[in-house]
């Protein structure tokens, strides 16, 4: 009998339209002769599943749905959320307590990776090279002098905890600085306000699977706009090549750090860690992205074609160890 996944798509955050799509081209790749997926949404208002041209509810003591009278049981779960609760290890954890089995990162590593701040300053104490930074909770009152004094401008202000470059703002002098903030606070409780690093960007996918962690070929990410935004990232406001046009050596010394990285944070299924390289090929890392964009736009899905695979290969690869 055919396994039944579950592709969770949906979330609380404004990236839910971009993890609908992820969803899409999952669901689309995911092998019917070995699997049955569904397309499972969550959102605030309610959890559902999309099947036969039917909107059926799920049950969420034991995230099941009924469908004709026949109770439906998932066996493994793939969760494309961008954002909370998919992203943060929230529906990890219930998934945990209902002991459903899942592809993804696990609640702890997934919960420490979507906190910026945590997460680099986690990493940072195993010599992981990241930006200089500033954490704000939302209630303290900041102040721009000090943050300049401290990191100087440009400085990116981020929300600790969001994605797709929602309520990020490239700062360049002190009066941008509040406003830039305030942006930033309106996608979460918390704001990091980072140093500016030169160099180029370059961002290394992977996933795990029995035989270990692959690292995928690196992609430049060359913006038209002033930094990698959401139209950069979304709209074809930018460049992407892969394989990157650097040096077989820093190819591989991105690509071994990547995977050191996934291993020391107990990652599992797909990742995506984004790098800035300085001129001398050292690379910081900016940030840990444990459910990458996997639409037909997204990075991963290109590097996966330019190292010679398919999606639907990877994925079963990846279920045999869920």
């Amino acid at each position: 009998m055919k396994k039944k996944i579950a592709v969770i798509y949906g979330g609380y955050s404004s990236e839910f339209k971009i993890s609908q799509k992820s969803a899409g081209l999952l669901f689309e790749s995911i092998d019917n002769e070995l699997y049955e997926p569904y397309m499972v949404e969550v959102s605030k208002k309610s959890w559902h599943v999309h099947s036969k041209g039917g909107i059926f509810p799920i049950d969420k003591n034991k995230f099941t749905f009924l469908i004709n009278e026949q109770l439906v049981a998932f066996d493994l779960a793939l969760i494309t959320i961008h954002g909370t609760p998919g992203e943060d290890g929230k529906l990890q954890a219930y998934f945990d307590m209902i002991e459903l089995p899942y592809i993804n990162s696990s609640a702890f590593a997934s919960s420490l990776t979507f906190n910026k701040w945590a997460c680099n300053s986690f990493l940072r104490a195993f010599g992981v090279d990241t930006a200089k930074a500033i954490l704000i909770r939302r209630g303290e009152t900041p102040n721009p002098i000090e943050i300049a004094d401290e990191l100087g401008f440009p400085c990116f202000v981020k929300p600790n905890d969001g994605g797709s470059s929602f309520g990020i703002s490239k700062v360049k002098t002190l009066m941008e600085m509040p406003e830039a903030i305030a942006k930033a606070f309106s996608e979460g409780d918390e704001v990091v306000v980072e140093a500016f690093l030169s160099g180029r960007e370059i961002t290394c996918g992977l996933y795990s699977d029995n035989d270990g962690v692959h690292a995928l070929p690196l992609t430049e990410i060359i913006t038209h706009n002033d930094y990698f935004d959401y139209e950069a990232k979304y709209e074809g406001k930018s460049n992407e090549v892969t394989p990157a046009e650097i040096s077989e050596e820093w190819t591989k010394n991105i690509q071994d750090l990547s995977k050191s990285v996934f291993r020391r944070l107990g990652l599992k299924g797909f990742a995506r860690i984004d790098y800035m390289v300085s001129e001398d090929g050292t690379p910081s890392l900016i940030e840990v992205n444990t459910n990458p964009g996997m639409s037909p736009q997204s990075i991963v899905p290109q590097m996966i074609e330019k190292n010679g695979q398919t999606l639907t290969d990877v994925l079963n690869s990846i279920f045999l160890v869920g």
